[in-house]
C-alpha cells in the first residue's frame, strides 16, 4: 500500500497512546490490502480501493475511532452508539477487532465496494406535484399565467403547487390561488421577494 504523508503526519501529532491504535489499523490494511490507496478524509487517515471509501480513523484527546464507511451493510445493528465509529472509544490496540475478524470486515468491505449501491430516492419527487384542481381551473382561465407556469422548472412549479395544497380550508386555497396567477401573469416565481435584484 502506499503511504500518504499526511497520514504520516497526522499520526505523528496524535497522543503517543493512540498512535499504536492508528499504526496498527494502518498495517492490517496494507498487509490485508496491499491495493488499497491510504489517504486523508474529513481531517482523518482514510483506505479507499479504486477511489471508493473503505474505513476512516480518528484521533482525539483520550481515544481513537474507527468506523467501516458502509457499517449498516457490514455490521448490520451500529454496534455502538455513544461514540464516533462501530466500535466505540478505542483507548487501547486490545480494543480492535482481532486480526482475523479485521481481515475479515477489510475484505467484506471491499466485495461491498465493488457492489453498486442501491440508488438514492430523491427527497423531492423528480415531477411536481400535481395541481389542485381549482389551480388548474383558474390557469386554464388566464393564458399568460398558464405559459409562465408551464415554462417554469419543475422545482419552481412544484413550490406553487405545494403552497396552495398546504392551505387548508377552502378559503386560503382560494386567495392563494388568486394570488399565484397573479403573480405568475407577472412572470414572478414563488420566492420572488426573496431573489436579488
Amino acid at each position: 500500500m502506499k503511504r500518504d504523508p499526511r497520514v504520516e503526519a497526522y499520526i505523528a501529532k496524535a497522543a503517543p497512546a493512540l498512535q499504536p491504535i492508528l499504526e496498527h489499523v494502518r498495517t492490517r490494511v496494507g498487509e490485508t490490502i496491499p491495493e488499497a490507496e491510504e489517504t486523508t478524509k474529513w481531517g482523518g487517515p482514510a483506505y479507499t480501493l479504486g477511489g471508493k471509501l473503505l474505513l476512516l480513523t480518528h484521533a482525539f484527546k483520550g481515544h481513537a475511532a474507527l468506523s467501516f464507511w458502509r457499517e449498516a451493510e457490514l455490521l448490520g445493528e451500529r454496534q455502538n452508539k455513544d461514540a464516533m465509529g462501530q466500535f466505540g472509544r478505542i483507548t487501547s490496540v486490545d480494543q480492535l477487532p482481532s486480526d482475523k475478524e479485521f481481515e475479515r470486515l477489510l475484505r467484506e468491505a471491499v466485495t461491498l465496494s465493488k457492489e453498486a449501491r442501491a440508488p438514492r430516492q430523491p427527497k423531492h419527487p423528480a415531477t411536481p406535484r400535481e395541481p389542485h384542481p381549482d389551480f388548474t381551473a383558474a390557469l386554464e382561465k388566464s393564458p399568460k399565467a398558464k405559459a409562465a407556469y408551464d415554462a417554469f422548472a419543475p422545482s419552481h412549479r412544484r413550490e406553487y403547487c405545494e403552497w396552495i395544497a398546504e392551505g387548508k380550508r377552502g378559503e386560503t386555497r382560494a386567495k392563494r390561488i388568486a394570488t399565484t396567477i397573479e403573480w405568475l401573469s407577472e412572470g414572478k416565481k414563488r420566492n420572488w421577494k426573496y431573489e436579488r435584484p
